[in-house]
């Protein structure tokens, strides 16, 4: 993947989440120098297999697995310092060493308590299915001015008032939801108080860091949580996150210019997952639903929730391919597939007798719909094995070269299990990751 003239890569979901970013980011930052989040927050869940051990991080890169790789938080996320550090204490108990190699931009915002108290009484936030770890409060804070970010523990004056300000504008909010509870100042200023050495002990100008990075020839992957399909702006609104996940948000969440962006990553499952309310063209019945969430473990990383399921839905990737301006995908869970008969791939949706091939804008636009299919055979044999695309039975790499043709956009990797070793390279002759 990296070569002399590629250098800074981002990684990206290009449908509603749970996509298996992490398995990618882990195995391409084993060449990499660094490896940077640029948005979401604490409600990611990335999951790495190393043998038999499985490791969930939900704000730290997925590179920190590899020695030598740095790791960053840029200012896109909106930083939960309590659970970081119990990721970190967690990575160091299970040998990985972390010291000196993770750096938090000092210009993230922090989810603070009463962020997290705000989420879990909110009905809407409950009815659009959102995680309840204070991510949508904390981004609102940020956008309105109110929020605070990791250099303001720097100074205590200054922290206070915007503690002070932020407490008063969520016990307003909580009063308006008709709850009892309340956020306390001084209760938040002693957990800031607890948490401040440590966490500016590793804040960085990160944007600064990585554009010396880039400048000097290193090889840098950039990280996204969550979907294309649940961005703010181009997502399934209002069934979104309250950040910008697509490519675009790589820039702007981790400070470093668009032309920097050497390529863009898009990461799929060879079928269609999304978490809570909102739509899923392609969503199977409740019996096969339940079968193929059983087959792919389809139950989320940090919540445990069950992932709605359905059919590969071209419509929705090829919209993925061209807000992000992918070069390449990644196939991921091909073998989740292995024993069905038959297997559906969506090309297009029949609204009112008229064949739309384009993801609308307005969700409102695929009540109703139809989702055309075309039917493949299952091939009905494993695929866990296969280490090149020649390994594959012939089934599966022709619903694969239709992925391909449908969407627009070259296959560059298929994932067939879990583990590192089990995903391949589908095209013979390109370059192996260049060494850092």
């Amino acid at each position: 993947m990296f070569s002399d003239k590629l250098r800074t890569l981002v990684v990206v979901g290009a449908q509603w989440g749970d996509e298996g970013k992490g398995k990618l980011v882990d195995v391409l930052a084993e060449r990499a120098d660094w490896v940077v989040r640029y948005q979401g927050g604490a409600n990611a869940g990335h999951t790495v297999h190393i043998g038999d051990r499985s490791t969930v991080l939900h704000q730290i890169p997925s590179g920190i697995l590899h020695s030598g790789v740095r790791c960053a938080i840029g200012n896109g996320v909106v930083l939960d310092p309590e659970t970081l550090f119990v990721e970190v204490d967690e990575l160091v108990r299970d040998g990985v060493d972390v010291e000196g190699r993770l750096y938090v931009s000092d210009r993230a915002h922090i989810v603070m308590p009463y962020h997290k108290l705000v989420d879990k009484e909110s009905a809407a936030s409950k009815a659009i299915g959102t995680t309840g770890r204070g991510i949508g409060p904390c981004y609102e804070d940020k956008v309105a001015r109110r929020g605070v970010r990791v250099l303001d523990l720097r100074h205590p004056a200054r922290l206070r008032a915007l503690v002070e300000k932020g407490v008063a504008h969520a016990n307003v909010v909580l009063a308006g939801f008709g709850s009892d509870k309340r956020a306390d100042a001084e209760f938040t200023l002693r957990v800031l108080g607890e948490l401040a050495p440590r966490l500016l002990a590793v804040a960085d100008d990160v944007g600064l860091a990585i554009h010396r990075a880039i400048k000097s020839g290193a090889a840098v992957l950039l990280e996204g949580a969550q979907g294309s399909l649940l961005d703010v702006d181009h997502g399934t609104y209002p069934f979104v996150t309250s950040s910008s996940t697509t490519a675009g948000g790589a820039a702007i969440g981790t400070g470093i210019g668009p032309r920097a962006i050497d390529a863009a990553l898009g990461v799929v499952k060879a079928y269609t997952t999304r978490v809570g309310a909102g739509p899923l063209p392609t969503e199977f019945d409740d019996v096969l639903g339940e079968h193929v969430r059983k087959l792919g473990n389809e139950y989320g990383a940090t919540t445990g929730r069950a992932r709605r399921c359905g059919w590969f839905d071209a419509v929705v990737v090829r919209y993925a391919v061209r807000v992000n301006g992918l070069t390449s995908l990644a196939v991921t869970k091909l073998d989740v597939l292995d024993t069905l008969e038959r297997i559906g791939l969506c090309t297009g949706y029949a609204i009112n007798g008229e064949v739309i091939e384009e993801f609308p804008g307005d969700i409102a636009d695929l009540d109703g719909i139809a989702p055309r299919y075309e039917w493949f055979d299952g091939w009905k044999q494993s695929t866990a094995d296969a280490r090149k695309l020649s390994d594959l039975p012939s089934a599966a790499r022709a619903y694969l070269d239709r992925i391909e043709a449908l969407v627009d956009c070259p296959i560059e990797f298929v994932s067939v299990g879990t583990r590192r070793d089990q995903i391949l390279r589908t095209a013979e002759g390109v370059p192996q990751l260049a060494p850092r």
